[in-house]
């Protein structure tokens, strides 16, 4: 028996994990890097028992629980203009070319900033390229630009950007013992007031049956 996670590019479970490991050593997480499709598709087909994915899904016949809110920002050359300032918005981005790779998960709304490429990438890979070659610029999640971090390359936020949100999501039925573990882990609930069950091997709050029966008699007998 295993506990089989799926996760996105840039989202770290590692805390999770290890709080996992903590709390459930009987039972080992198994980690699956997949984009946001091919998660929620394992979710939705059992391969995986929950997945750690950014808005926007589909949403149908799955629970979503929000975890936290990222940062968006600019990737850019180091020599770029963008590095003179700490913090910039879209319209710093009017006169530039702005890639956007065919896996950006972006929540855009209306128009794009910028310029659009000639082609879009296919990868958030192959535009971290484009843009150590000079092309354009890249606007993507704080934690993907770390996850692609080069040398040659530096970032800034983008006060104005949409933000991507980071959700955990999991089938809409009934959850099973290690479902509620694993949410109780990521909702910082502690061990005492998880809602996993008491296993049956598990003592009863305050002793076992026999110790409790013990104290009652001893109580009985100084009653007397």
């Amino acid at each position: 028996m295993s506990f089989r996670l799926g996760y996105v590019p840039g989202v770290t479970p590692g805390k999770w994990t290890r709080m996992w490991a903590q709390r459930r050593p009987d039972v080992p997480l198994e980690l699956l890097a997949a984009s946001t499709d091919e998660v929620v598709g394992r979710v939705r087909d059992g391969a995986v028992d929950a997945g750690l994915v950014r808005l926007p899904i589909d949403r149908d016949g799955l629970h979503a629980i929000p975890l936290y809110t990222e940062t968006t920002v600019a990737v850019v050359p180091k020599d770029h203009v963008l590095t003179a300032v700490d913090e910039a918005g879209l319209d710093d981005l009017a006169d530039e070319v702005v890639l956007r790779p065919l896996d950006d998960t972006l929540p855009w709304a209306g128009e794009l900033p910028g310029r659009p490429a000639v082609t879009d990438p296919p990868t958030t890979a192959d535009a971290i390229e484009l843009v150590a070659a000079g092309v354009g610029v890249l606007v993507l999640p704080q934690s993907l630009a770390r996850l692609h971090h080069r040398r040659d390359l530096t970032h800034r936020p983008l006060a104005d950007a949409p933000r991507s949100d980071v959700v955990l999501t999991w089938p809409d039925a009934e959850n099973t013992e290690l479902m509620e573990e694993f949410i109780g882990i990521v909702r910082g609930r502690t061990v005492n007031s998880s809602r996993t069950p008491r296993r049956r091997d598990d003592p009863a709050p305050g002793g076992t049956g026999r110790a409790m029966r013990a104290r009652g008699g001893r109580r009985a007998a100084r009653r007397r």
